[in-house]
């Protein structure tokens, strides 16, 4: 399954790399791509291993907002 997740608090590049590595740390998770520029990160993950929620979790433990 692929998400776009739109988020608030990112500010540079070092934030998407960030968000980015903290995904793909995730089981189940096989491509994180966060954009500056956008506000927001798309991620493909199977459903079966991980729910979207424990997505929303990591990314908010990383210090940034999901908004949608």
């Amino acid at each position: 399954m692929k998400t776009i997740l739109k988020l608030k608090g990112m500010h540079c590049n070092a934030c998407e790399m960030l968000i980015d590595d903290a995904l793909q740390e995730i089981q189940g998770v096989s491509k994180a791509k966060s954009s500056l520029k956008n506000n927001s990160v798309e991620v493909e993950f199977d459903e079966s291993k991980v729910k979207i929620d424990v997505l929303k979790k990591t990314i908010e433990k990383e210090g940034y907002k999901v908004v949608a």
